[in-house]
């Protein structure tokens, strides 16, 4: 059970889900059935997961066009093209990025994230969140944490609660950076429908999951102290939305999330 290679399909794990989501075929029918009863609650979980990887694009393409050239992206999911490294990198072929996740599965199709420019690097950490230490000593093989780097955190601290240490894991790992690096993240929220939240909640706790859906107050707190870039902490498809790339809507009302990125000072 402490292999790395092992894959546990007798419970379902957030990056398959994600990939359900997505549409892909890597994920198990535990995976598929928790989705299903996600849909069934709230059809916007669909308009979330594409949301999400829209704003990756987006920000990283913003990043990129400001001069950003490294990135270490934690809680990675299952290759879906273009990836994080194919975005910058057809902006700035030498840009660096260095990925992380610690599903097995995500392992198994690494090599999809490994293709790098040949002036560019990328590499991949098997490893948790919850181990910053170990996360940036492998990265620092690729990175040069003496020039700016962008933590990207897309769709990932919904996945960890306060009292499992969301917020100071997010200062371990950018304290870590030096000035001029950027903090990117997308994360979900019940603000807009608290009883299906509530209900979401209860689903993830009983197949040994957490669910830590935050407030816009509760996002912004992950930026204190950061030079925010405009639209600040927003909805997460109306930062910096681009013409004619909106996300297809699969439920009614807002999108249930945000979406942000601040800059160390």
């Amino acid at each position: 059970m402490t292999d790395p290679s092992y894959i546990d399909t007798s419970k379902p794990h957030p990056a398959r889900m994600y990939d359900w989501f997505l549409g892909g075929k890597d994920n198990y029918p535990v995976d598929e059935e928790m989705g299903r009863r996600l849909v069934a609650m709230d059809g916007q979980v669909l308009t979330m997961a594409r949301a999400n990887r829209a704003f990756m694009h987006r920000a990283t393409r913003w990043l990129t066009t400001q001069g950003v050239r490294q990135f270490l992206d934690i809680g990675t999911g299952i290759p879906t093209e273009p990836n994080l490294h194919q975005v910058a990198q057809a902006i700035a072929p030498e840009t660096r990025v260095v990925y992380c996740d610690n599903d097995p599965i995500v392992l198994a199709h690494a090599e999809a994230l490994l293709r790098s420019t040949p002036q560019g690097a990328t590499e991949y950490i098997q490893a948790d969140f919850r181990e910053p230490e170990k996360i940036l000593e492998e990265a620092r093989r690729v990175l040069d944490f003496d020039r700016p780097v962008a933590l990207s955190l897309v769709a990932l601290l919904h996945f960890i609660a306060d009292e499992d240490g969301a917020y100071e894991l997010v200062d371990r790992l950018m304290s870590a950076l030096p000035p001029g690096s950027h903090l990117m993240l997308s994360h979900g929220t019940g603000e807009f429908t608290p009883d299906t939240a509530r209900q979401a909640a209860e689903l993830y706790k009983s197949r040994g999951m957490t669910l830590a859906l935050r407030t816009r107050a509760e996002v912004e707190r992950f930026f204190e102290g950061y030079e925010m870039v405009d639209p600040g902490v927003a909805i997460i498809d109306r930062w910096k939305p681009e013409p004619g790339a909106g996300t297809p809507k699969t439920g009614e009302g807002p999108t249930p999330g945000y979406g942000a990125v601040g800059r160390k000072r």
